[in-house]
């Protein structure tokens, strides 16, 4: 009887739509709250190789914090640093962004990888993003010799090592290669020197045998650098500052 009166009572059938109503009300605002704070504060990526070691591995997950709202800053004209990063800082660049979607596209895409936990996207993101290490910023001289970068920073007189200049320490994976390697290539770990422009920033990969960044693509521009990895919270017994 109770069954009969919830199936056809008016009241019963407008008490479960406004229950229907607050859910998808609760989900939207979870969804815009998910989205503005992964947007514009913090994002979090996984490593899927293993060209940042030693230091850093494959399987390694990250928190990033996002420079939109630096971005944002810098196209509104208000004053700031020129740069969110320092020379040192592992950085996440975002390939997509010299050919981005539409905004519908980026719209639906957004809801589509909300709804399947980031496992469904309508765009093939993960190839477009890269983990490197910040070496030169805007303005620098940058050249390399035995796969070691030497930076003349913009305004200075005289060159210091990547690590003399770097925030924070780390040891590069050093190859060892033929000695009579042609050094027309990336591989012979050697570089002309190169300046770097005002809007540019030059990214290396700690295995220095893997030349998927700034050898091989040129200086990237600073609006392709997305965010800064803040924190590992994976693997546990490597938990801390990456």
């Amino acid at each position: 009887m109770f069954d009969k009166w919830r199936k056809y009572s008016y009241e019963a059938q407008k008490k479960e739509r406004h229950r229907l109503l607050w859910a998808l009300l609760w989900v939207l605002v979870f969804f815009v709250i998910y989205t503005s704070f992964t947007s514009f504060f913090f994002s979090m990526r996984v490593l899927e190789n293993d060209t940042m070691q030693p230091g850093l591995h494959a399987g390694d997950r990250f928190i990033f914090s996002s420079y939109s709202v630096h971005t944002l800053l810098a196209e509104l004209n208000i004053p700031g640093e020129s740069t969110p990063f320092k020379r040192g800082n592992i950085v996440l660049i975002d390939m997509s962004r010299r050919e981005p979607p539409s905004l519908p596209v980026r719209i639906l895409d957004g809801v589509i990888r909300f709804f399947t936990a980031q496992r469904i996207s309508l765009v093939s993101r993960e190839e477009h993003f890269y983990l490197k290490r910040v070496i030169g910023l805007p303005g620098d001289e940058i050249t390399m010799t035995n796969f070691v970068v030497r930076i003349r920073a913009k305004g200075d007189s005289y060159n210091l090592t990547e690590f003399e200049l770097s925030e924070r320490p780390y040891v590069p994976t050093i190859p060892q290669v033929p000695a009579l390697w042609d050094e027309s290539i990336p591989f012979s770990g050697n570089m002309d020197r190169i300046v770097l422009g005002e809007d540019e920033c030059f990214v290396i990969s700690d295995d220095r045998s893997n030349t998927n960044d700034s050898r091989t693509w040129g200086p990237v521009p600073v609006e392709l650098v997305t965010g800064k990895a803040i924190f590992r919270y994976w693997p546990v017994n490597r938990i801390g500052l990456p």
